[in-house]
């Protein structure tokens, strides 16, 4: 209810049904005036610090996913008055209890944080937007991969994602089961294929023209997959090179023809891509003829912000509202 209850105050549910991509929670700690520090703590994940006046620590050391996790998490015990909390792996590993605790249990504020912290990440009308968008019906939700790119598009984990879709009814106790069998480096790996990076800690995006005009958010050591229909047929072919004039590094080009029996049907654009020097910005693809490059038949356009995870210091809210400010 009190998640609930901020989404209603910052107006996040139109905000994002124009733009899509995740909740922002460190805009959202910054809109509250909650102080919050990013720093390499050793052993935690976040501190809350109500007294001599809020504010709330969080580590340098984890994914972007787990940042925005305990960011959350803190931002629950910053809206419910809690006592001070120095947070450690446990609010990760609390997802997994199948009991409710009571309020007389010691750390059932920290239940009441967690909980803060999966409805706002994660409120039911964000994923069914995501599902809308991408064209998932209830039962893609139970397929690994689904579940992967829905956390990469909601700023989660993956296993927070199962718990999530568990927890709310729309897969079930076996499908969960099944969901967090699979770890996620092997989805990456299926994604990028013949491409072998040096470690697997960035994610791996697939995405396709559902998700044009929509918000990116990752990290700098993030790959994405690029699957576009194109009417090479008719002559017309995705201009990658804005890619590469946006800073993507182009890992592998290649066509698939989804129906080999057709004739004159269109193909699909395979492209794997690193982000290279690409940090912050929009970068436009235009499916247009060579000769004509002017008249786009069609054209895909994605912001995206590849600077996570967090630095040390203030948030990137924080510094871009400076930034402006200035």
């Amino acid at each position: 209810m009190v998640a609930a209850r901020l989404h209603v105050e910052s107006g996040t549910r139109a905000a994002m049904q124009q733009s899509g991509g995740n909740v922002d929670v460190f805009g959202a700690a910054l809109r509250e005036k909650l102080p919050l520090l990013l720093r390499p703590l050793g052993g935690l994940l976040g501190a809350y610090l109500p007294d001599p006046m809020p504010g709330v620590l969080i580590t340098t050391r984890r994914p972007l996913s787990i940042q925005r996790f305990t960011a959350a998490h803190e931002l629950g015990h910053y809206r419910m008055k809690h006592r001070p909390s120095l947070d450690d792996e446990s609010i990760l590993r609390r997802m997994a209890m199948t009991t409710v605790a009571r309020s007389s249990d010691p750390d059932f504020q920290e239940v009441e944080a967690d909980a803060f912290a999966v409805a706002f990440l994660m409120p039911k009308w964000l994923i069914g937007w995501h599902c809308q968008r991408q064209g998932w019906l209830a039962r893609d939700l139970s397929r690994p991969g689904v579940a992967y790119q829905l956390s990469l598009r909601l700023g989660t984990s993956y296993e927070a994602v199962s718990w999530t879709l568990q927890r709310l009814n729309l897969i079930s106790s076996s499908a969960g089961n099944a969901l967090r069998a699979v770890e996620p480096r092997q989805l990456k790996v299926e994604l990028l294929e013949d491409h072998r990076p040096a470690d697997y800690r960035g994610d791996v995006w697939l995405l396709t023209e559902r998700d044009a005009d929509t918000r990116i958010d990752g990290s700098h050591n993030d790959f994405f997959v690029l699957r576009l229909n194109e009417r090479s047929n008719g002559g017309y072919l995705w201009n990658i090179d804005q890619l590469r004039n946006s800073g993507f590094g182009i890992i592998s080009d290649n066509r698939e023809n989804p129906d080999p029996a057709g004739i004159g049907a269109a193909v699909v654009r395979h492209v794997t891509a690193g982000t290279e020097t690409a940090a912050r910005g929009q970068v436009s693809l235009n499916e247009s003829r060579p000769w004509q490059p002017s008249s786009p038949i069609s054209r895909m356009t994605l912001n995206y912000d590849f600077t996570g995870p967090e630095a040390e210091g203030l948030s990137r809210a924080e510094r871009r509202q400076l930034l402006e400010a200035a």
